[in-house]
C-alpha cells in the first residue's frame, strides 16, 4: 500500500474545519483524520460532509466496549462510507473480531480497521506505574499488535519509533499508522514518542498522522507539502 500523510483535523467544530480544508487547491484532497473533539461536536454529517467533497476519512474514535456493543457500532460507522477506523487493542482479540464483522457492508467492502496499541502520550514509566503493565512497551505493543493481527485487522496505530519492530512481527503488509509526528524544528507539544516524517518513512511507517505541525502552522498548505515531501 502506498504511503500517505494523514491530516488529523482536530479542530472544535464545522466552521474551522471547512475553513482549513478550502485552503487546498480543488484538485488536492489530502486524507483527513476525524477524532472525538470534532465527531463528537458535529456528528456524523461531518464525515458525510467531508466525504461528499472528495477527501478519503479516517475516522478515529477508539471504540473499547464489549464484543457486541461495538459490533453494532462498527456498523453504524461503515455505513458512513469512511476509509478507515480503530479500535483499541486493550479491548481483547474478541472485541476487535466483532469490530471486524460490525464493519462488513451488504456488498461484502469494509473500511480499514486498525487498534490502537499505546497512545504517543503514554511514556513505558507510565504505563507500568499506572497501568500496571509489567512489561516493557515494545514488547506490549507487539503483543498488541501480534493480537490484532490474529484477529484479522489490517494493522495497528503505534508510535513511529515500534514501527519496525512491529513490521518485524507481523509481516511488511501489516499496516503501521503513526501518530506522534513533528518537524525536526517544532515543539513536541504533549506527545512523548515522536520523531519527523522523515525518520517514520525510513522506519517503516505506512501513514503517518501529522496534527498542529500542519493545522497550526503559519503556512498549512505549505507544511502539508514539507510533509508529503519528507515522507512519501
Amino acid at each position: 500500500m502506498k504511503r500517505d500523510v494523514i491530516i488529523a483535523c482536530d479542530f472544535p467544530g464545522k466552521e474551522a474545519t471547512l475553513a482549513f480544508l478550502d485552503l487546498f487547491p480543488s484538485g488536492e484532497k489530502p486524507f483527513v483524520k476525524i477524532g472525538m473533539e470534532l465527531f463528537y461536536a458535529c456528528g456524523p454529517e461531518i464525515v458525510r460532509e467531508i466525504k461528499a467533497r472528495g477527501h478519503r476519512i479516517f475516522l478515529d474514535l477508539k471504540l473499547h466496549d464489549i464484543p457486541n456493543t461495538v459490533r453494532k457500532a462498527m456498523t453504524v460507522l461503515s455505513a458512513l462510507d469512511v476509509d478507515m477506523v480503530n479500535v483499541h487493542a486493550a479491548g481483547t482479540k474478541a472485541m476487535m473480531q466483532a469490530a471486524l464483522e460490525g464493519l462488513i457492508r451488504p456488498d461484502g467492502s469494509r473500511p480499514l480497521l486498525i487498534a490502537v496499541t499505546q497512545l504517543t502520550s503514554t511514556s513505558e514509566a507510565v504505563m507500568q506505574d499506572e497501568l500496571l503493565i509489567g512489561a516493557g512497551i515494545g514488547e506490549t505493543i507487539v503483543r498488541y499488535a501480534r493480537n490484532a493481527r490474529e484477529a484479522g485487522l489490517d494493522g495497528v496505530v503505534c508510535s513511529p519509533l515500534e514501527a519496525g519492530i512491529v513490521k518485524e512481527a507481523c509481516g511488511k503488509e501489516f499496516l503501521t499508522v503513526t501518530p506522534g509526528i513533528r518537524f525536526s524544528d517544532s515543539s513536541a507539544d504533549d506527545q512523548v514518542r515522536i520523531t519527523t516524517p522523515a525518520r517514520a518513512r525510513e522506519i517503516g511507517s505506512d501513514f503517518i498522522v501529522v496534527g498542529r505541525p500542519v493545522t497550526a502552522a503559519p503556512d498549512p498548505l505549505a507544511a502539508y507539502k514539507r510533509c508529503i515531501e519528507e515522507f512519501v
